[in-house]
């Protein structure tokens, strides 16, 4: 199925670009990876864990860019220095081989950018003090699914799981690993699940995300001893304050690349259309040719592969429900 591209310079959802290879693009003097991103700044880590300040290049930023963010952390860059500029200035942005995007806050018709080039997202959910709901994670998995991004659920905060909690997690586990996603658990406060944690992470450009309260940002620390510090100094040279979710960055610590993206309450459907969202729930997908109707939106067709298997519990009926809820949402494409 064709999906139009949202912006020329960005690989079309779920179709990385062939050329697109950033472990054949290697670091120099002026080529570097985004480890920060303010919206007008952004910091670029070049060989030898030199970093440089830099900016768009003025013609760069208004040429085709339909996101609020031309530039995301992941990018690899291009830059060149100018003369008496504390910047430099990127002027090439290296083929992306993903993405992961979200509408912008303030900005209905436009969307921003959260991280490129990902290894694998960690969506990070607690099933307690607050309880993640279903529609938080679908959304996430299904944005993660389109823009060819691997994802793995993080339960976190288990030491403090009563008995309800606890069945509410063996609840999400027993639904998402049937459908081919890996679920860990973690505990900040005991240790437990950490080290699996790490050994996931290893060797990976990794985005954390999740609903507020849920802890990531402790996650992130215990995961990244220097996190603090990183950000800190990264705040204080844009003048951005020192809150850790105003912006985008990654924490590299031995190993281990994580880019914390700020805390967000709903992800967007951006640029889906109602006849594609299937696509992106792989329990669906795999039966979609048994469908009667070549064009079926598995809501009140007959003979529905989609809807019989919801009915002998082979897909999961919250699943299913949620699917309905996306498809008759507001942000999604007529």
């Amino acid at each position: 199925m064709h999906v139009n591209n949202p912006d020329k310079n960005i690989t079309q959802k779920n179709t990385p670009s062939k050329s697109s290879n950033n472990s054949d693009i290697q670091l120099s003097e002026n080529i570097g990876l985004v480890v920060c991103s303010t919206g007008a700044f952004y910091v670029v880590k070049t060989q030898n864990n030199q970093t440089i300040n830099c900016v768009v290049k003025g013609k760069f930023r208004i040429a085709g860019i339909k996101t609020t963010n031309p530039i995301a952390v992941g990018d690899m860059v291009h830059f060149v220095f100018t003369p008496n500029s504390e910047f430099a200035q990127i002027d090439k942005i290296f083929p992306r081989k993903n993405y992961i995007i979200r509408k912008s806050v303030n900005l209905s018709k436009l969307y921003s950018i959260v991280a490129s080039n990902i290894d694998m997202a960690f969506l990070i959910i607690s099933c307690k003090n607050p309880q993640t709901d279903t529609m938080f994670i679908d959304r996430f998995l299904v944005t993660a699914n389109a823009y060819n991004v691997p994802c793995t659920i993080v339960i976190n905060k288990i030491d403090s799981y009563d008995e309800s909690a606890q069945l509410y997690a063996a609840y999400l586990t027993d639904i998402y690993e049937n459908i081919g996603y890996k679920v860990l658990y973690t505990s900040c406060v005991t240790g437990a699940g950490i080290d699996n944690l790490k050994q996931n992470l290893k060797g990976k450009i990794a985005l954390f995300s999740g609903n507020s309260g849920v802890g990531k940002s402790t996650l992130i620390n215990l995961l990244c001893p220097n996190a603090n510090q990183k950000t800190a100094e990264i705040s204080s040279s844009h003048h951005s304050g020192k809150h850790t979710t105003t912006f985008a960055s990654m924490i590299q610590y031995e190993d281990i690349n994580i880019i914390d993206t700020p805390g967000v309450k709903s992800f967007g459907i951006v640029d889906f259309k109602k006849e594609e969202l299937a696509l992106y729930f792989p329990e669906m997908k795999e039966r979609l040719h048994d469908c009667k109707y070549y064009n079926c939106t598995h809501t009140h067709e007959p003979h529905c592969a989609i809807k019989e298997a919801v009915e002998s519990q082979e897909i999961s009926p919250e699943r299913y429900n949620n699917y309905i809820k996306l498809l008759n949402a507001d942000d999604m494409n007529q």
